[in-house]
């Protein structure tokens, strides 16, 4: 089993003290007030978000990926003849610049990623169930679609299951390969980043769920998967092989607390990069789980402890974001249009109100790009 990830948490958390500004956009849906991506200045010294406007009016920019470089932002426009934008930040103003849309091969995008050279970018179609694959040019701008993969198949839902949901594309630590979850077939499919085409199948090529989980978004780290799953409301983890991309399961646990009988469905993972945590949201409970990665057991390494709960302050966390420095999370509360800052801390729960709450009409995404 790897080992990697105690000296991974050690490496990332033992740098000096330092703060730097970044700047924050948030992605929306625009059936309401909304009218695109708006963004804001992030001083991760204080937690402290500072208004800077609409920068992009674009119509249901729902999720949003930064390039590596942070001179680029893409987002998915979830409509039903879908689309995938490119822009260029402006470091000093925090605007966009459209740079061009092109069809997302798709109806409903509901996620985007690049890989770590951001040389492609990948979409998940929720609607229709499928994948795709762009090349991105030098100059931000994204080409047609190089890969398609339409998906097939049920699962034991009716009304959630009939079809196929492409929900989210992860991109693999070494950049290998993209992990695709989908919530129609309760299975993560793996797939390879060529140099040509962008995304081909790899073998093997699926790990199945438990019948009825809905996978919605991973978290990925040297040796280790960490699936939210939006229907049974649980995290699962997983052993994962860097040599062929497969998963195991070792591992699926709850993210509400004992005795909890209201509606709710999970929707975001992430992993803190300065600490052994991993979090996920809930809509119905409204509130962020908290799981410690036990890197000190080695029967049980890479396992998550039971969580402890904080409310966030609003009403469906749709989303949430680590801060680059791991001190902030960040959350978006769709349907109480607010964002709620939280540090992180040595409490019991490992999270606390920073005091700081900003207004935004139906927020779904968070991501960061470096100001200065």
């Amino acid at each position: 089993m790897n080992r990697a990830a105690p000296l991974l948490f050690v490496l990332l958390g033992c740098g000096q003290a330092w703060s730097a500004e970044w700047i924050a956009y948030v992605g929306t849906y625009t059936r309401g007030d909304s009218k695109g991506i708006y963004s804001y200045r992030f001083d991760d010294s204080t937690g402290k978000l500072t208004a800077l406007g609409l920068a992009a009016e674009t119509s249901n920019p729902s999720f949003l990926a930064a390039s590596p470089n942070r001179r680029f932002l893409y987002a998915v426009n979830e409509e039903s003849a879908g689309s995938v934008s490119a822009f260029s930040i402006d470091a000093v103003k925090g605007s966009l610049k459209l740079l061009n849309s092109v069809s997302s091969r798709g109806a409903g995008p509901c996620h985007v990623a690049l890989d770590k050279t951001g040389k492609w970018l990948f979409v998940a179609n929720y609607n229709s169930g499928s994948v795709a694959a762009f090349p991105v040019h030098d100059d931000g701008s994204l080409g047609e679609a190089t890969a398609f993969v339409q998906h097939s198949g049920s699962s034991v839902n009716p009304q959630r299951q009939a079809g196929p949901h492409a929900h989210s594309v992860n991109v693999s630590p070494d950049n290998r390969f993209v992990l695709v979850a989908d919530l129609g077939l309760d299975q993560i499919l793996t797939y390879r980043i060529d140099a040509t085409k962008g995304l081909i199948p790899a073998e093997p090529l699926l790990a199945k769920m438990a019948a009825g989980s809905g996978p919605r978004h991973l978290a990925l780290m040297p040796g280790f998967a960490y699936a939210v799953n939006e229907m049974l409301s649980t995290v699962t983890t997983f052993q994962y092989d860097a040599a062929n991309g497969s998963l195991k399961e070792v591992q699926t646990i709850s993210t509400l607390p004992a005795g909890f009988t209201g509606a709710n469905s999970s929707a975001e993972i992430a992993l803190n990069p300065k600490a052994p945590f991993v979090y996920a949201s809930n809509r119905g409970h409204d509130s962020i789980a908290v799981f410690r990665v036990n890197i000190f057991d080695p029967k049980h390494y890479g396992t998550l402890s039971l969580p402890g709960f904080v409310s966030t302050q609003g009403k469906t966390p749709r989303n949430f974001a680590v801060d680059p420095s791991g001190k902030f999370l960040l959350v978006a509360n769709q349907d109480s249009g607010n964002i709620v800052v939280f540090r992180v801390d040595q409490s019991d729960v490992g999270l606390s109100l920073a005091g700081i709450e900003v207004k935004v009409p139906s927020p779904v995404s968070i991501v960061f790009a470096r100001k200065r």
